[in-house]
């Protein structure tokens, strides 16, 4: 020790190694690097691969806020860009989770984020279509680090288009975050305080000085540092904008034939819709490489399964996740896992930050063998999502996959308990104790291969249908296509004009030409399903004739949904009951069609956001607002056609939020140049319509001049939404599928799987799932095909492992339902439970089929049965 540094001289020391400018050659850090991925003596080299087509995912960066100096970024300690808020956030992160002000570490009061730095400006044309969602993320997640923080979010419009998005933002303003609808030039820094100073207009047009502890940037998406030298080794275009050059439907290909796009480099976007775009390209280079596709993949290998019987003693390892702070910052996971240390035939119990990570699976692993362990459980999140991960890793080592439990402390301990941490900690050491028990009655299962049928039914016969037809039946699969239309095409027949360019019935016309005559697809049009059953491999499904009585059975190993959507046609501000009050819909078809002369237009007023919540016989039971995704864009489309036929036309808009997301945004800018008037409303002061000697008249209180405008227009279109066709609901139950509350069909998980069912085999795509443009459903609609490809192209199918039976001497009949009705309604005491006469146990519906849900005192059996 006498020869030991100092603390000064250590410090000096660690200051040298740190700041060394070239390697000294410790290999402490080749010493430190657990995945051994550091190798000094690495050469650089060049491989040369024969491939048949190429998918480009490089991605995005962020918008430096340094070249935007009005906004004190790289001046202001208190400035940061948003990824720097969220790296704050994060429990991993350099605070550990802990908020505090970059300049002296102490606790925010009040947090502004500023909307669009290096979005919608003069050297940005474009909405980077993510920036207000996941400000409105991270606004919420920092109220739940420092409860009674004041958020407030300044923006030109909440663009929140996107599916569910709009009850998120709701939600967001039920905790308290404030919007306001303007945008900050410039900030300052109080000398003493260092809290950010701007001013800013309020709602009611008064000029407001407001100081913040934090000022938040919201930057905006680049095209990639590296996009000159990929382009031009790929041969690829690229746009105005510096991102892929793509063609009017065809949103995976890229100007060069084979090579392929998806993801922030096509167009800035968000995760749902990067993960389906991959799925459209790796289906479009499917179609491509044909036969050869699977040739390079090598099925995994599996170490021999270690022998376990019930006899065996139970040697339980458990790991409790912090999920960063989504699970540790409510639940003291220590706590837990120390209980679950004590717990019966617990030999390990053991925290990990996030247990899904690499490093943590190889950590599972290595208790494996270390402990000997013959049962694993982990207590984190959703089994929907992470217990494939899980089996898949205790199988690697060894372990059957079946002796694996998961309790998901997370969905049902942190999130709905987040006011009550020690209530949570009770709570997941509840599930914990009963994974615990659970797991000690696990059993090895097995699957065994099954042959099944190659075949594909898609419902819908629309643009996506058709295209994911197309897509399999291009790699080499049967397909039939069911469309309830006497005719293919379903409403696009009703697009005359893209709003991106290209020509709508053109490509409809050559889509159906190439459908009908492809000899792998069969189209039954104006046939309807009646009858669906089945499994993956092995659906069953009855389709009848429309209005008639002829049916017919079709095999097939899956199924694809693309029902579409339709534009909403209700009462709502007189639509139906005059002429001059048509949808956008409507407007563009008269257009197209000569029905409708522009000259006489000489006023024309828009009304945005249009549906069933503005129907005045609801009486205040209208459904939630959501955004139908495509009703902006197909505004700005047609005032700028109109503007084209009649310079001269007055047109107003009256807007909540214009949501041109992503490259649409140019079609907002040539409106306003070219004269177009936006005029904005709050849901409080929606617009008025009434009717005078056959004249509309629509009249509007201007939020901020708080005066009341009076139009008189020869045309009131309302941009309506997109709802579900009629009969939406009663197919997918009758499919065993879910739907949303809107009525659109419900996806097993929204950015992980956005384009399967929880029913293995089952798909879907296009507008069924959520309105969308017509690339975005062709994207979809390669995706579902892709993934519905995995499936056909694999030679047999596991089956087998953990299946569901009824045991027809204990069912009885769905009786055990009356547990669930109100006490009022429930059979007299003492009175028995018996099956009707007529009663037939359902495996798909017995309501008792989980085990767990026996009460044996209520059913009147005893405990053995």
């Amino acid at each position: 020790m006498a020869l030991a540094f100092t603390e000064e001289q250590a410090l000096a020391e660690a200051k040298r190694c740190l700041e060394c400018g070239l390697c000294s050659e410790c290999h402490l850090c080749v010493d430190a690097c657990k995945p051994e991925a550091i190798d000094h003596y690495m050469a650089a080299s060049t491989e040369t691969l024969e491939i048949g087509a190429v998918v480009l995912a490089p991605g995005y960066q962020l918008y430096d806020a340094a070249r935007s100096p009005e906004w004190g970024y790289g001046r202001y300690a208190n400035v940061v860009t948003a990824m720097e808020f969220e790296r704050l956030l994060s429990a991993s992160g350099p605070t550990h989770g802990h908020i505090g002000r970059p300049s002296d570490g102490a606790e925010p009061k009040r947090i502004a984020f500023l909307q669009c730095a290096g979005s919608r400006d003069q050297n940005h044309n474009y909405c980077s279509s993510v920036c207000c969602m996941y400000a409105t993320k991270e606004a919420m997640l920092a109220m739940e680090h420092v409860p009674g923080v004041e958020i407030h979010i300044f923006q030109m419009d909440m663009r929140a288009f996107g599916k569910n998005f709009d009850a998120y933002y709701r939600r967001g303003q039920e905790l308290g975050i404030i919007y306001h609808d303007c945008r900050i030039s410039v900030v300052s820094q109080d000398p003493e305080t260092k809290e950010i100073v701007f001013k800013y207009q309020a709602g009611d047009g008064a000029l407001v000085e407001a100081k913040f502890d934090i000022l938040v940037l919201s930057v905006g998406l680049e095209p990639p540092e590296n996009v000159a030298a990929l382009t031009e080794a790929t041969g690829i275009g690229l746009n105005e904008h510096g991102f892929a050059l793509r063609e009017p439907f065809k949103p995976v290909e890229t100007s060069r034939e084979g090579v392929y796009v998806c993801g922030a480099f096509a167009e800035p976007k968000d995760i749902p819709d990067s993960v389906v775009e991959a799925g459209g390209a790796a289906a479009s280079a499917l179609a491509v490489i044909g036969e050869s596709k699977g040739t390079l993949v090598e099925p995994p290998v599996f170490p021999p399964e270690i022998e376990v019987t019930l006899d065996d003693e139970p040697r339980i390892g458990c790991f409790v996740c912090s999920c960063g702070s989504n699970i540790a910052g409510v639940i003291d996971v220590t706590d837990v896992t120390e209980y679950a240390s004590h717990l019966p035939d617990v030999v390990h119990a053991e925290n990990t930050i996030y247990t899904c990570a690499a490093d943590s699976l190889k950590l599972i692993q290595e208790r494996i063998e270390e402990h000997g362990l013959n049962r694993v459980i982990v207590a984190s999140c959703t089994p929907r999502t992470h217990e494939p991960i899980f089996r898949e890793t205790i199988r690697e080592a060894g372990l059957n996959p079946y002796l694996f439990e998961m309790a998901n402390i997370r969905d049902q301990g942190s999130w709905v308990h987040s006011r009550e941490p020690k209530r949570a900690t009770g709570k997941a050491k509840d599930l914990v104790r009963m994974a615990a028990a659970r797991s000690r009655l696990l059993f090895p299962l097995h699957t065994e291969p099954q042959e099944f049928n190659h075949e594909a039914l898609i419902v819908g016969g629309g643009v996506a249908g058709m295209t994911a037809a197309l897509n399999l039946a291009d790699q080499g699969y049967q397909v039939y296509l069911i469309e309830r239309q006497a005719e293919l095409g379903g409403r696009t027949r009703q697009i005359f004009n893209n709003a991106l360019g290209g020509d709508p019935q053109a490509f409809l016309s050559d889509l159906i030409a190439r459908v009908t005559t492809h000899d792998r697809i069969e189209v039954i049009a104006g046939h309807e399903v009646v009858k669906h059953k089945g499994y993956v491999g092995n659906f069953q499904t009855t389709v009848q004739e429309s209005g008639g009585p002829r049916r017919r059975l079709i095999e097939h190993g899956v199924t694809i949904m693309a029902l579409g959507a339709e534009e909403y046609a209700g009462p709502a501000y007189g639509l139906g009951d005059n002429a001059r009050v048509m949808t956008q819909g409507d407007l563009e078809s008269h257009l197209a069609g000569g029905s409708l002369d522009p000259a006489a237009l000489k006023q024309v007023v828009m009304i945005q956001c249009v549906g069933p919540w503005d129907e005045p016989s609801l009486n205040g039971n209208a459904p939630d607002f959501y955004c139908s995704r495509v009703c902006c864009t197909t505004a700005m489309k047609n005032a700028l056609k109109l503007k084209e036929l009649n310079p001269d036309a007055q047109i107003y808009v009256l807007y909540k939020d214009i949501r041109t997301y992503g490259f649409r945004e140019e079609l907002y800018r040539e409106a306003r140049e070219k004269g177009v008037t936006f005029i904005r409303f709050d849901e409080a002061h929606k617009p008025q319509v009434t009717r005078e000697n056959g004249q509309v008249k629509v009249s509007l209180i201007e939020p901020n001049l708080a005066v009341t405008l009076v139009f008189e227009p020869d045309a009131l279109v309302l941009s309506a939404a997109m709802v579900p066709p009629a009969g939406t609901r009663a197919l997918a139950e009758m499919m065993k599928f879910a739907c949303t509350l809107e009525g659109f069909m419900l996806e097993a998980h929204l950015k992980l799987q956005p384009v399967d069912f929880p029913t293995e085999g089952a798909y879907l795509c296009g507008a069924i799932q959520y309105p969308k443009f017509l690339d975005e459903a062709i994207a979809q609609a390669k995706a579902a095909a892709a993934r519905a490809s995995a499936i056909l192209s694999q030679d047999e199918l596991q089956v087998g492992g953990m299946v569901a039976v009824v045991e027809p001497e204990k069912c009885t009949g769905g009786q055990a339902k009356l547990w669930a009705r109100p006490r009022s309604r429930r059979r007299p005491a003492g009175a028995a439970v018996s099956a009707p006469e007529n009663a037939r146990p359902r495996q798909s519906s017995c309501s008792i089929i989980v085990t767990n849900r026996c009460w044996p005192k209520r059913r009147r059996c005893s405990p053995k049965q």
